[in-house]
């Protein structure tokens, strides 16, 4: 898929002190991943909107959020769908390539609800490319999984 690009690997986990049904339910409402990920919007293009097939963009940018159309637009189309544990999709936009998952454990026991959150992304690209890019990745990924986490503990 790479067409011979180096293979580079971003992860992240966090742990969430929720059920893991709540979890899923939240991260697989696409169109809500605007509400903490950081200066993006997010939108099904497909008809299916859950399930292997449905196809998603994500336009990341500033001012993206109060309607500047201008960004970095990640096309995406789900290949693995296994409610409530696994999400996988390609990246099959022109500019971002690769794969993405993201991966729920149940942790809990009979005192607490609890979350494993592992998030991975596969990107295809130059090394000198994905070092300029993965500590703005990395951060930028880490703060909105922080908020996603916050918006499923406040309520």
């Amino acid at each position: 898929m790479g067409d011979n690009l180096p293979v580079n690997q971003i992860n992240i986990r966090i742990r969430i002190k929720a059920p893991i049904n709540k979890v899923w339910a939240a991260i697989a409402d696409w169109e809500s991943q605007g509400n903490w990920m950081l200066q993006t919007r997010v939108w099904v293009t497909s008809e299916i909107r859950a399930g292997v097939g449905t196809s998603i963009s994500a336009l990341t940018g500033p001012l993206v959020k109060s309607g500047f159309k201008f960004g970095l637009l990640d096309k995406m189309v789900v290949t693995n769908w296994q409610p409530p544990y696994l999400c996988e999709v390609d990246h099959v936009g022109k500019v971002i390539k690769g794969t993405g998952k993201f991966e729920l454990t149940d942790l809990s026991d009979e005192r607490e609800a609890v979350t494993n959150f592992d998030w991975s992304e596969t990107i295809y690209a130059p090394k000198v490319v994905f070092l300029l890019i993965y500590l703005p990745t990395y951060l930028g990924v880490r703060i909105s999984l922080l908020r996603f986490r916050k918006s499923l503990t406040n309520r």
